[in-house]
């Protein structure tokens, strides 16, 4: 594993578009299909990265929470399974379902979406307003494997509240923290 911090993505870009298969519905979805009304949280994965396992919980939490206010979910894996056969569709379809997905997990098998949207670790979260605009591509919160602080989704959770509620994201974002996506 080698821990890898997320890019800096210009505030504002757009969305870039997307068709790719949901391993848990095997339905193709692209950006515009999975958008909603407020907003919309694009998060990189993978099934084996410790910093997601650390992670999960709070992931599925706030798509649960957050889903009913209008924000869209999708979860994506572009992992190579030549070199991470744990990362396999099939297998990203048991994640999903031992971690109780009721959003999309997508499969980025060509690692093209990953590169369009300058993604490098898992985690690796991208929040768009209704404009499909990036408002914040930053950590969940200051919680790491080992570190002893507990998990809280604050800073994820306050970016999300904010394109709610139309107020103003700090442009000041602490980048994400984790594994390295296994490219091809």
């Amino acid at each position: 594993m080698t821990r890898t911090t997320s890019h800096t993505v210009a505030l504002g870009t757009l969305a870039p578009n997307f068709n790719l298969k949901d391993t848990n519905s095997s339905e193709w979805f692209s950006f515009q299909d999975l958008k909603k009304e407020k907003g919309t949280l694009v998060v990189f994965i993978s099934n084996h990265c410790p910093f997601v396992h650390h992670v999960i919980d709070e992931i599925v939490m706030i798509a649960n929470d957050y889903r009913v206010q209008g924000i869209g979910i999708v979860a994506i894996s572009s992992n190579d399974v030549i070199k991470f056969p744990e990362d396999a569709p099939e297998l990203m379809t048991e994640f999903a379902f031992q971690n109780k997905f009721e959003f999309p997990y997508l499969y980025d098998d060509t690692q093209e979406v990953a590169k369009e949207y300058d993604a490098v670790c898992t985690p690796d979260f991208f929040l768009f307003d209704n404009q499909d605009k990036l408002v914040y591509h930053g950590q969940l919160d200051d919680s790491r494997p080992g570190n002893g602080i507990p998990l809280s989704g604050n800073d994820l959770r306050g970016a999300i509240d904010s394109v709610i509620y139309n107020r103003t994201i700090n442009p000041d974002q602490k980048p994400s923290l984790g594994c390295n996506i296994k490219w091809k």
